[in-house]
This record gives C-alpha cells, structure tokens and sequence, in this order.
C-alpha cells in the first residue's frame, strides 16, 4: 500500500545524477538544431499563446509521414526546445519530425493542454502528407494517448498508424494525492476525463507502452495498466519495459535510428 504519494511519482530523488539531465539536454538539442538550415527547420504558431509553437524538422527527400514528440515535466515544467535530438532517429528513418509546446499548469489545466495537443498536431499534419506516429514522455505519454481516445477531437485522427507512450501516466487520479495537484487542479471529474486508462480508444492504430526497467514501481504500473486495457478494447497493444532504463535515459533510444525503442515507435 503506498502511503507517500509524492515519493511514489519522485523521478530525480531515484536517479542517480539526475541534476546533470536538464543541462545535458538543453547542450543536445541546441548541438542538434544548429544542424539544419531554413529550409529543414521551421518554427510555426499553432496557436496565440507564445508556447503555442512548434518546431518542425523535414529529413532530406520526400518525408514518409509525420512523427510527433510531446514532451514530459508533468504538465507544469519543461519546453519543447529541450528536446530537440530526439528527432535524430525518425529523421533518419526518413520521417519529418514535430515537437509541439504547450502552455503549462497552473496557468491552464490538464483538459486545455490536451485540446492544445490536438490544434498542434492538426497544424503540423496540415504540412506532412502522410501516416501519423504519435510519442510522448512521462506527461507526454499521457496526452499522445489522450489523442487516441474517442472522445477527443481530431480532425487527422484517421491518420495516426501508432502512439507510443514512454513512462507515460494514464490514470491520473492517484495525483490528486500529490503536493503538485497544487498546479494541477485536478478534481475527481477532470481526473477521470482526462485518464486514458479510463476512456474509450477510437482505434485503428498500434499501441506501445515502453517504460525502463528501473523506474519507479508507479510508472511500471501505469505503462502495465494502459496496455492492458486498450488490448481489451481491441487495439493491437503492447507494453514493455527497457532493461537498465529509467524515467530519464529511457528516451535516449529515439537519438538512434536502430534503437528498439525507434522500431517500436516507426516500425
């Protein structure tokens, strides 16, 4: 039985150097963005607010499709710019790849993000012809798989092939026992509404929940518990847990075009 519920979804308190992850992304993503010229790396407004952006990378000749990176930080920290050089192995593999910012709580709550996920994918599909694959970290993973429920518009839904979620947490009601509810202002109704795990899928697309090995029981928990449930439903579902991984290294594997983790999430 968990009594501490701040602990049980404490990531950096885990990890060994996790002080030196932020830095380190921040120095990739910038390494990586000064790659490309203009004509392979746009900046576009999918939105009025200044974190309603998205970058958008196009790898050299026609892309395949679209592949969409949200990031984590539970819906009230991080930005997108950090996490630039996870687009190094779908560009690779010949997909363009975008990486939509999101305003964070409290200035909006968790149903607002998700309806602003769905604007930024809609904008960034509008540039790529093509089949979609959707990925997400941590708060990511939760609103990738959001977009896979029925009752979440989407106008290029029909599109989507595979949603990934790494780490993601998708049932969100054990949150309302966290200190960081504060920001999240989740009541019993937002909490089930905005639940994956409690929310009928709209289908026609693969599912992977990859967690590391080495994360926190909850989120081990959570990547089982998605899987499970969307296989009941009738999507093709998987979960699996990378060995030696944790909440924070277990994205590296989308720097590799060879990786598991980007034949899981391309095919």
């Amino acid at each position: 039985m968990i009594t501490d519920w701040d602990d049980a979804y404490a990531n950096a308190a885990h990890i060994e150097g996790a002080e030196g992850y932020v830095a380190r992304w921040q120095d990739k993503a910038r390494a990586f963005r000064g790659k490309f010229a203009d004509d392979r790396r746009r900046e576009i407004a999918y939105g009025a607010h200044p974190r309603e952006t998205l970058e958008l990378f196009l790898p050299e000749g026609a892309p395949r499709g679209l592949f969409v990176f949200v990031h984590g930080g539970y819906w009230r920290t991080m930005e997108r710019t950090m996490w630039a050089h996870l687009a190094a192995g779908p560009l690779a593999r010949g997909w363009a790849v975008s990486l939509p910012g999101y305003v964070l709580c409290p200035e909006v709550r968790i149903g607002d993000i998700t309806r602003q996920i769905a604007r930024a994918v809609e904008c960034a599909a509008s540039e790529v012809a093509g089949p979609l694959r959707l990925a997400g970290h941590s708060a990511g993973g939760q609103l990738v798989t959001r977009l896979g429920c029925a009752d979440v518009a989407l106008e290029v839904a029909g599109r989507i092939e595979a949603i990934t979620s790494i780490s993601g947490v998708h049932d969100l009601r054990p949150l309302r026992r966290t200190a960081m509810n504060d920001d999240l202002r989740l009541d019993t109704a937002q909490a089930r509404a905005e639940s994956p795990a409690l929310a009928d899928p709209r289908g026609g697309f693969a599912l992977t929940c990859w967690a590391g090995a080495q994360e926190r029981p909850e989120f081990r928990r959570q990547n089982v518990l998605l899987a499970n449930i969307w296989a009941g439903c009738g999507v093709e579902s998987r979960a699996v847990e990378d060995a030696g991984k944790h909440h924070f290294n277990v994205i590296e594997g989308l720097e590799d075009a060879a990786s598991p983790l980007c034949d899981a999430a391309l095919g």
